[in-house]
């Protein structure tokens, strides 16, 4: 699972008929988004305090991701994702109509502009985890890279044509013919979506309720070390990263004097880098270690960063530009692989949100913090600050690495024998305490203990919200392990649909080192009557 050993071809996903459609409306979907955002900014350009309006663009796009994309995943984890994608469309629709005409009529101030580029953001925290967490249904394991890949090379794709795209039009018709043009591309994404049928049980069954799903997921982030680990390192590297995002307006109106068509070349070599990144990404995650590749890809990136307001030349930045793209894509395909493949079906499209959260607000705050500073200390030191807090954030990889999944069988299975209760149990019953005990020798308790700290993770994780290993003073070499979940119905679904291969494999180490049988037995709270006393 790692990515070292995974060298399938970039383009293998795209055999997949479904996949291929759905990556297809996607690449539109992306495209419009692309001219959506250089539309907004180069309404901007000429305002007074451009540098932080136009950062605050970026700012506005990501933010609902950052305030409630865990909602996203939520609802992609419990409703039908083709209907959630469709419902989004249809109202990107509905906005992007309004922002067109409303541009096209002169009535367009930047407060209203911003207020409309978050609400079509907004768009992105329901789509994204929904589009995500059916990939790794739709192509093989083996091909999750390849196909987070292809992702990444549709968001640069975009990078390239919707930027050119937008600045061809901005220069010829208007900002306000970019916005029209949106909405075609918006319609184009509900129609794939509309003569897509998924399989029978492809889409997700409403397992459980709204606030309960919101707890599971943010329990499972909350005791997932890799999930925390990954999520660190993404906003290492974006916070510093969305300088360039942010601020390349600037640098081609202000240092170079290009106009929108220069702008939109400038971020088409971006996009045209990050493509020829993913061509050679499974020769390059062949060679190189995980935490490697993505170490000289954030090194990379920060010799861009100075390159760029360093070098005066716009010939020679638009060279430099293309490693920049290609260092973007490396990063954050790997990342977004890794995350897929680490994730229980169960929980992927919230995992996924989460992650989207992190990738957005750490986006739209770099843009915020380096807008705010370059206003007063100017382009080129401001671009020099951000090379110098990526280099920083290279230099906490020995201390945080990608942690190594190798040999994690994330493949959900049924493995703990149904309870056999004398008493019925309703659904709602509960708390649930759940009492297992251990014999353990003096000779075996500290591999007992380590296997049981995994085991502690794996608990949390799947629905316990405490847990607590005790040793019985009153009986020789006895443990007892209790650990409390909120409902019965929710220990349920740790029996049938949460559990891994890879917490089988924790329990099965922790009760390797009891010399007797282990015992297992169900508590359940009982409601006492009122009484005044």
């Amino acid at each position: 699972m790692s990515a070292s050993n995974t060298t399938a071809s970039t383009w293998a996903p795209l055999r997949i008929g479904v996949f291929r459609a759905l990556w297809l409306a996607v690449l539109v979907s992306n495209v419009a988004t692309w001219m959506q955002t250089v539309g907004a900014q180069w309404l901007l350009v000429n305002q007074p305090h451009a540098s932080i309006l136009v950062a605050l663009v970026q700012t506005a796009d990501y933010l609902p991701d950052m305030l409630f994309g865990i909602v996203g995943g939520v609802l992609a984890d419990t409703l039908d994702r083709r209907r959630l994608m469709m419902a989004v469309q249809a109202f990107l629709v509905v906005a992007g109509v309004a922002l067109a005409a409303l541009t096209i009529a002169g009535q367009m101030p930047p407060a209203l502009l911003l207020t409309f580029t978050f609400l079509i953001g907004s768009g992105s925290v329901l789509t994204v985890p929904a589009y995500q967490s059916l990939v790794p249904d739709l192509v093989p394991r083996a091909q999750l890279h390849s196909a987070s890949a292809l992702a990444s090379i549709s968001i640069n794709l975009a990078r390239a044509a919707g930027p050119a795209i937008a600045g061809v039009v901005i220069a010829r018709v208007g900002v306000g013919a970019v916005f029209a043009l949106n909405v075609a591309m918006y319609l184009v994404f509900l129609l794939v979506l509309a003569t897509w049928r998924p399989q029978t049980g492809s889409t997700p069954r409403i397992a459980e309720g709204f606030v309960s799903a919101l707890r599971a997921g943010g329990r499972y982030i909350r005791y997932a070390p890799v999930v925390k680990r990954i999520l660190w390192r993404s906003a290492l590297f974006l916070v510093p990263a969305s300088a360039l995002w942010a601020l390349l307006p600037l640098v081609a109106t202000q240092r170079l004097g290009l106009g929108a068509d220069g702008y939109g070349l400038m971020l088409g070599v971006m996009g045209a880098g990050a493509i020829a990144g993913a061509l050679i990404l499974p020769r390059a995650r062949a060679r190189l270690s995980i935490n490697a590749l993505l170490a000289a890809s954030s090194v990379v990136y920060a010799i861009v960063l100075a390159a760029v307001v360093l070098i005066g030349n716009s010939v020679v930045i638009l060279i430099v530009l293309l490693p920049a793209g290609v260092a973007w894509i490396a990063v954050l395909s790997t990342i977004n692989a890794e995350l897929q493949l680490f994730l229980p079906a169960w929980v992927r499209g919230r995992g996924l949100s989460v992650y989207q959260m992190v990738l957005f607000g750490a986006q739209g705050f770099g843009a915020l913090l380096w807008g705010v500073i370059a206003a007063p200390a100017g382009i080129v030191p401001t671009f020099l600050i951000a090379a110098t807090v990526m280099l920083a954030g290279v230099a906490t990889m020995r201390a945080w690495p990608i942690i190594d999944t190798t040999g994690m069988d994330r493949t959900t299975v049924e493995y703990w024998r149904p309870p056999s209760l004398a008493v019925e149990a309703a659904p709602e019953d509960g708390p649930v305490v759940v009492n297992t005990v251990y014999t353990v020798a003096p000779d075996k308790e500290e591999a007992f203990l380590r296997a049981m700290a995994r085991v502690r993770l794996s608990r949390l994780r799947t629905g316990a919200t405490q847990w607590g290993l005790f040793r019985d003073a009153e009986t020789p070499h006895h443990f007892v392990e209790l650990y409390v979940v909120s409902s019965w119905d929710e220990h349920m679904r740790q029996h049938t649909d949460r559990l891994t291969r890879t917490d089988q494999q924790y329990d099965e180490e922790a009760e390797s080192s009891s010399t007797a049988p282990v015992e297992t037995s169900h508590l359940i709270a009982v409601e006492l009557p009122e009484y005044n006393l």
